[in-house]
């Protein structure tokens, strides 16, 4: 009903333009309405059949006012992103750049920097008098392997990589384009918490099989886990590594419920849940309850797998609790092949709005904590980093890999690869460039040959982007970026370096206690047998 509300001016166009064409037989003072409704019609139908813009396929004729509104000027165009984004606005000329690249477009731009270089918080790389030269083809060269000493069928993954969206969040259409890019870039697209559906299968592109608190897709009638299905979905060779989701930046500490209204029977049978019932993701995990037995957990999902990668996905939280979970690997044994830290400000998917502004660690801070975390406990070689949340440049992939991070992920990147415009309707099922809806009118306009070369291309260039930048300061790999290599302004007249404005750990410090007084008080009071320490040291 409402794409059929969106195209009544169409319509109305094509009905005119018939009316005047049945009486221009009749009378020629008539013929002046096929004269000014013809080629509305024509673009129209152009709108319609045309692959490249969702907007126009959706909604013919009217959707080029919104093309027309946005080059009108700055100021309009800012307040567009402002209303975009609940006042919060999303720096329009980073959005231009992923539009860009995801266009294959080149992105060079004349007239030096618009940035505040002075204004505290500014970053910058420093280069180097003897730059080296970016690798042939760094997309497909520089790549990271995921697997620790236990793993079998460790993966060579990209730098790069597709962050959690589900099935159910997503459409179809969407999930179709974005591991079609993934295929045709070799890089990984993270299923989401929504289970492995036949979307991300049919393209190939290489998958992370997320598993969240529902256990969707290997899953009890009860809501607990079933290792007889995660067998038959983990041992498919599409799928590479597989995440267990402890909590996301969007709403750490939360779960969440998918109305029964919406649980249609394609999406309970990827979920495996019942059709019309609400479906509950609790905000905790019924699989393990303390450090020990979340690493036993891993152990035994790497086992059932295989001998695949196994790792866990977080927002960083309470912090001795993460330190923990690093004293429960030393004292089983077993370490995960990765950890993957989210940031508070990461996120496409609607959220509370006091969890999302208010709860969480940010990425960068987060990020150095685990990365301390690890290397304090004598851990960290054994382990591979992530990181995700707001990451949109090769200049943030290298300020996210100088502290620590071996890989990137991105959400709202290739959301925008898709062709989001921001139009904050994914919780309604009414998106209007077909991304995050499940209405199979609305997803047509999204074309997925279109937009999965897109979702490549923009990972392409944006890899290619953080390769430059690296050959810039001397370097031949991302993973030689080191906090020396980070500045950033702390006052109007004083700049550091990420190495002097914290402290990062050398291997082992904490065993040997020589940490600084917080984080060795931290560490001390963590305990591998709970998560919850009423004793914790605040750190953050």
């Amino acid at each position: 009903m409402i794409l059929k509300i969106r195209r009544l001016l169409f319509y109305a166009i094509v009905l005119l333009a018939l009316i005047g064409g049945g009486f221009g037989l009749r009378s020629p003072r008539w013929w002046w309405t096929l004269v000014v409704t013809g080629p509305l019609v024509l673009l129209g139908l152009w709108d319609i059949l045309q692959r490249r813009h969702s907007v126009l396929r959706n909604y013919p004729l009217v959707g080029h006012l919104r093309f027309l509104l946005e080059d009108v000027g700055p100021e309009l165009r800012q307040y567009m992103v402002e209303s975009n984004t609940g006042g919060r606005p999303f720096n329009r000329d980073q959005r231009s750049l992923l539009y860009q690249r995801a266009k294959n477009v080149p992105d060079q731009k004349p007239f030096g920097t618009e940035l505040d270089v002075y204004e505290p918080g500014y970053f910058w790389i420093n280069h180097s008098m003897a730059p080296t030269d970016p690798p042939k083809r760094p997309a497909e060269t520089i790549r990271i392997t995921v697997g620790g000493p236990d793993c079998l069928q460790p993966y060579s993954a990209s730098v790069l990589n597709i962050s959690a969206m589900s099935f159910g969040a997503l459409g179809a259409t969407g999930i179709r384009a974005l591991n079609g890019g993934a295929r045709l870039g070799g890089f990984a697209h993270n299923t989401g918490e929504g289970g492995v559906s036949p979307y991300h299968l049919e393209p190939g592109g290489d998958l992370v099989w997320q598993i969240g608190t529902g256990y969707f897709g290997c899953r009890t009638p009860r809501g607990t886990f079933d290792p007889d299905q995660f067998v038959d979905r983990a041992r498919l060779e599409q799928i590479r590594m597989i995440e267990i989701k402890i909590s996301q930046g969007a709403k750490p500490g939360h779960g969440g419920v998918l109305p029964g209204a919406k649980v249609t029977p394609e999406i309970a049978r990827v979920r495996g849940i019942p059709v019309g019932v609400d479906c509950i993701s609790p905000p905790y995990h019924s699989a393990f309850s303390t450090p020990v037995e979340l690493l036993e957990f891993v152990s035994r999902l790497r086992d059932l797998s295989r001998g695949k990668p196994v790792g866990f996905k977080l927002c960083l939280g309470e912090p001795t609790e993460f330190l923990a979970v690093c004293k429960a690997m030393i004292e089983t044994g077993v370490t995960p092949d990765f950890v993957v830290v989210d940031g508070a400000e990461g996120g496409t998917g609607a959220a509370p709005l006091e969890l999302s502004n208010y709860v969480g660690t940010p990425l960068h801070d987060g990020l150095r904590f685990v990365v301390n975390a690890l290397t304090g406990s004598g851990v960290r070689d054994r382990i591979r980093i992530g990181a995700s949340g707001k990451i949109m440049s090769g200049i943030w992939m290298a300020h996210a890999m100088a502290i620590g991070a071996d890989w990137c992920n991105a959400a709202r990147s290739f959301m925008f690869g898709l062709g989001c415009i921001q139009a904050q309707r994914c919780h309604t099922n009414r998106c209007p460039v077909g991304v995050a809806t499940q209405d199979p009118r609305l997803q047509r306009a999204l074309d997925v040959r279109t937009k999965a070369e897109r979702v490549y291309h923009l990972h392409r260039n944006t890899v290619e982007a953080l390769a430059e930048v690296v050959a810039a300061a001397g370097l031949d790999h991302p993973t030689q970026l080191t906090p020396h290599h980070i500045w950033t302004r702390i006052e109007e007249h004083r700049t550091q370096s990420l190495a002097e404005c914290y402290e990062f750990l050398e291997p082992g410090q904490f065993l040997e206690g020589r940490a600084s007084e917080r984080l060795q008080a931290a560490w001390d009071t963590a305990t591998p047998s709970s998560f919850r320490n009423t004793g914790a040291t605040r750190v953050a």
